[in-house]
C-alpha cells in the first residue's frame, strides 16, 4: 500500500483533509529522538492501512517553513503528536511516543477504514470505532465525550424503564436517520410528566467546553401512534461545576452559566443544533447540568437523540517551545 506523505504546506494539508475521508498526521521534528523511535511503527501502519481517498497517512515537520503554522493551528506542543481527522475534523489525539496507545487507536481505525472503503458509514455502535456527529466539529476541537464519567450520569423526568440516559452519548448514528428503521429499540430519550429535563454530566477530569451538539429527531406528524408527539428542545440553561444534579425549582431560581434559545433555523438536515458556548465561561469544567426548560411546540414531551460535547480534554498547555516526550532523563 501507499507510504506516508510528507506535507509541504498548509494548503496541501487542507486539500488532503478535503479529499480523504480519514487522515492520520504524525507531527514530528528532526531533532526529536522519540519521533525517530516510533517512526518505523507509523510507517508500517501507513503501508498496511492507506487507501486512496479513504485513509491517508501524513508526516508534518513542526519546524518546516510551510508547516509550522499547521502545528500551531492544532495546538501541538509536545512531540511526537499523532492526530486523526475524519471528514476534516479532529477525532483522536495521541501525545508522545506511545506505541501501545497508537496501535489501540489504529485498531479502532482499521474497521472504519475498511467500512469506508466499501462505501459504508464510518459511524459505529458500541465502544469501538469513531463517534457519529450530526455536524462538523469546530476546527481545533474534539469530541470529549470520552471524558464523561458515565456512572454518574443522571436524567430527571425521564422514564428510566423505557429510556436510558447513556443513550444520549451512544457513538452510533441515531436509528431515526438510518435507512433501516425496523429496530424496536428506542435509542433516544423523552421527557415524562412535562416537557422539562435535567441532565447531570460529571467528567473524569477538568475539561474546556466549546460547543454542544444536540440531535433531536421527533417523528413527523402521522408517523407516531402516540397522540402526544414529542418536540425538539427550545430553551436550555447550562450550569457548571455542580457536585450533583439540581432540582427543577432550584434550576428555575439560580443564575445559569449560559442560557440558550434554539431557533428553527438552527437545526440542520440531520436534526442537529450546533451550539457555540461562551468559551471563557466553560474553562476547567468538572460537571455540566443541562436544563431543558421547554420545547418548540405545544406538546408535553421533549425528545433528545444524541448529545456531543466538543472542546478540550484536560488542561491545554500554552503554545511555546515544542517539547519531546519519551526520552529518559539525561538522554
Amino acid at each position: 500500500m501507499a507510504k506516508t506523505i510528507e506535507i509541504q504546506s498548509a494548503t496541501e494539508f487542507q486539500e488532503l483533509l478535503n479529499n480523504s475521508r480519514i487522515v492520520v498526521a504524525d507531527f514530528y521534528a528532526n531533532w526529536c529522538g522519540p519521533c525517530k523511535q516510533i517512526a518505523p511503527i507509523y510507517e508500517q501502519l501507513a503501508k498496511s492501512l492507506s487507501r486512496p481517498k479513504v485513509a491517508t497517512f501524513v508526516k508534518v515537520n513542526t519546524e518546516g517553513e510551510g508547516t509550522l503554522a499547521i502545528a500551531r493551528q492544532y495546538g501541538v506542543t509536545n512531540l511526537p503528536t499523532f492526530i486523526v481527522f475524519r471528514d476534516g475534523s479532529v477525532v483522536e489525539k495521541v501525545v508522545g511516543a506511545n506505541p501501545k496507545q497508537l496501535q489501540t487507536v489504529v485498531q479502532k481505525l482499521s474497521s472504519d477504514i475498511e467500512n469506508a472503503a466499501q462505501g459504508g458509514s464510518s459511524s459505529s455502535s458500541g465502544s469501538g470505532g469513531f463517534t457519529w456527529t450530526g455536524a462538523a466539529l469546530p476546527r481545533g476541537y474534539i469530541d470529549i465525550s470520552e471524558s464523561i464519567d458515565v456512572r454518574g450520569l443522571e436524567l430527571l423526568n425521564s422514564d428510566e424503564s423505557t429510556f436510558s440516559v447513556r443513550t444520549l452519548f451512544n457513538k452510533s448514528k441515531p436509528t431515526a436517520l438510518s435507512k433501516d428503521k425496523a429496530s424496536t429499540e428506542k435509542d433516544w430519550v423523552e421527557s415524562d410528566t412535562d416537557e422539562q429535563l435535567l441532565l447531570y454530566t460529571p467528567f473524569n477530569s477538568a475539561i474546556k467546553l466549546h460547543t454542544i451538539q444536540i440531535t433531536s429527531l421527533p417523528p413527523e406528524d402521522g408517523d407516531d401512534d402516540d397522540d402526544d408527539v414529542p418536540m425538539r428542545p427550545k430553551t436550555l440553561k447550562l450550569f457548571t461545576n455542580r457536585p450533583h444534579n439540581l432540582g427543577f425549582d432550584e434550576a428555575d431560581d439560580i443564575e445559569p452559566t449560559q442560557t440558550i434559545e434554539i431557533d428553527e433555523d438552527d437545526w440542520n438536515a440531520d436534526g442537529t443544533a450546533n451550539i457555540g458556548l461562551r468559551f471563557v465561561r466553560f474553562q476547567n469544567i468538572t460537571s455540566l447540568v443541562v436544563f431543558v426548560v421547554d420545547g418548540d411546540g405545544d406538546s408535553e414531551k421533549v425528545r433528545l437523540d444524541r448529545i456531543r460535547l466538543i472542546g478540550e480534554s484536560g488542561e491545554k498547555r500554552e503554545m511555546g517551545t515544542l517539547e519531546k516526550i519519551g526520552d529518559q532523563p539525561g538522554e
